[in-house]
């Protein structure tokens, strides 16, 4: 399953890092960040709980930016 949530990041480096560290959480297939619409796609693997996934996915991002949120 893929979803798009709304994010606030500061810079495109900030973003990459984050997109990054999304990628690497366990339970997301893919995840792509666009800086220019400050949104973030997630893919799920099957069968991961999307709201334990994204509550994960947000600990990973605030290590590389304290004060990105995600509309989740």
């Amino acid at each position: 399953m893929k979803k798009t949530y709304k994010i606030e990041v500061d810079c495109a480096n900030c973003a990459n890092l984050m997109e990054n560290a999304a990628r690497k959480t366990t339970g997301v297939a893919s995840a792509v960040v666009n800086f220019m619409a400050q949104k973030l796609t997630v893919e799920f693997e099957d069968g991961q709980d999307e709201e334990q996934v994204m509550k994960k996915v947000l600990k990973a991002c605030k290590k590389v930016e304290p004060d990105c949120d995600i509309e989740l």
